[in-house]
């Protein structure tokens, strides 16, 4: 039964096919039935044991053609084999020495942008260091203003113990000013503390960047100098496998050019703002030297003001002393006279008492009567003009009295406001810091 498996021409049918009715099918039988066959009528239809001689030879035909077959098969496999083996190892020599001029490019590549963040990360590094020194210079300008201020404010305390009409509003107030360039300065180190910040930032990106490329560098240098003989190389089956999160070269270069672009901006910033600080203090310094100098004119023409009025009050004050000496002779020279028209004034009003005793006919308005009439006249009317001139120049010598206390209390204001102006403030302003501090140099 074993040898009948020879003589199947058909493959089995393949197991994938689904299983399913199939029709019946009414198979051919060769019968043996020939002279000598020891088949009886029970086994009539079906084959026995022995084979037909034809049948023999066809089963060596089959098993000659199947060794030719399998021969010519065979020697097509082997040269199909040694050919393909061929072609394999030059495509193979080809890929790898394609690939190692890529990664020779890629190394070129990876060393441009490298060299390019190393000089960006350097750059930034001596601009900051340079804005460090231009916020070390506002930080000095500042501590520098506070002299300054302190003498404004102490010269405004003192001005206000000035005494009225002293107390005016002049030209040698500079507190305000000095207050505006504090806060200019005050945000401009903070501007340049956050420029800094950010410079230090992107420097530390492009060190990132540069630090990733020269990891890279390095990882695909060694890859150069991988070949077939290296007995470092070894099989990794899954590195194969592209990860999804990997660049492609367009987004590789554009992320190292953002970071490039960006650190440039940041650095020219920087470089603006630089130039805007020293423009601000050098502006600054140049301003409050020329406010500092107009204080001081301001101060010296002030003085001289002051001493030129203190002097014409004085002058002033020594007239109008003399001017009340000579009005109190006066107001007594008035009062004499005064005294002086008494004595006539009675023996006017006498004479007429006594006339007016004269009896009966002889009390008679003669001529002695009305010159006597006319003289109490006269002397009452001089006595009248006598007492309001002395009510005048009463009055005047008080009107003096006043202006000389007025006078005098404007000397002593003048006197105390040259004080404070000239001992105080003049003095206090010699401590002035210089050009240099105020710029941030010292």
């Amino acid at each position: 039964m074993a040898q009948t498996e020879v003589l199947l021409t058909k493959p089995p049918a393949p197991q994938t096919v689904p299983p399913c009715a199939l029709p019946p099918k009414e198979y051919e039988v060769a019968c043996n039935t020939g002279a000598h066959t020891s088949s009886g009528l029970a086994t009539a239809g079906f084959r026995t044991a022995k084979y037909l001689e034809d049948e023999w030879f066809q089963n060596c035909y089959a098993r000659y053609h199947q060794a030719f077959a399998d021969r010519d098969m065979s020697e097509r496999q082997r040269h199909e084999s040694r050919q393909l083996a061929a072609e394999t190892e030059a495509r193979a020599v080809r890929t790898q020495q394609d690939s190692t001029r890529q990664v020779g490019a890629r190394l070129q590549d990876t060393h441009g942008w490298k060299s390019e963040l190393q000089h960006q990360v350097e750059a930034l590094i001596t601009e900051t260091d340079e804005l460090l020194a231009q916020k070390q210079r506002l930080e000095r300008a500042l501590d520098a203003t506070a002299l300054p201020f302190s003498l404004a404010m102490d010269s405004l305390q003192c001005r206000e113990r000035r005494q009225h009409p002293d107390l005016v509003r002049d030209g040698v107030e500079e507190a305000e000013l000095i207050r505006n360039i504090q806060e200019l300065l005050k945000r401009t180190v903070l501007q340049a503390a956050e420029q800094a910040r950010l410079n230090r930032e992107h420097k530390a990106i492009c060190e990132r960047d540069w630090s990733d490329k020269v990891e890279a560098y390095n990882l695909d240098e060694a890859c150069a100098r991988y070949h077939s003989q290296s007995p470092e190389a070894q099989l990794h089956p899954h590195s194969a496998v592209l990860e999804e999160s990997a660049s492609t070269p367009e987004t590789w270069a554009q992320f190292t050019r953002d970071n490039l672009l960006r650190a440039e901006r940041e650095r020219q910033a920087s470089a603006n703002l630089r130039a805007l600080i020293d423009a601000i203090l050098r502006d600054a310094a140049e301003d409050l030297r020329l406010q500092s100098d107009a204080v001081n004119v301001a101060f010296t023409r002030r003085c001289e003001e002051l001493e030129d009025a203190r002097q014409k009050l004085q002058h002033h004050l020594h007239k109008t002393l003399r001017e009340i000496t000579d009005q109190e002779q006066q107001v007594a020279a008035l009062k004499q006279a005064i005294k002086d028209k008494e004595a006539p004034l009675r023996v006017a009003q006498t004479r007429l008492y006594l006339r007016s005793q004269r009896p009966n006919v002889e009390l008679c308005r003669d001529a002695a009567q009305s010159r006597l009439l006319c003289e109490v006249e006269e002397l009452n009317l001089s006595l009248a003009a006598l007492r309001a001139k002395l009510q005048e120049a009463e009055q005047a010598l008080r009107n003096l009295e006043d202006t000389r206390m007025a006078l005098e209390k404007d000397i002593a204001v003048k006197t105390n406001s040259l004080f404070i102006d000239r001992q105080k403030c003049m003095v206090h302003r010699t401590r002035y810091p210089s050009v240099l501090q105020l710029a941030g140099y010292q």
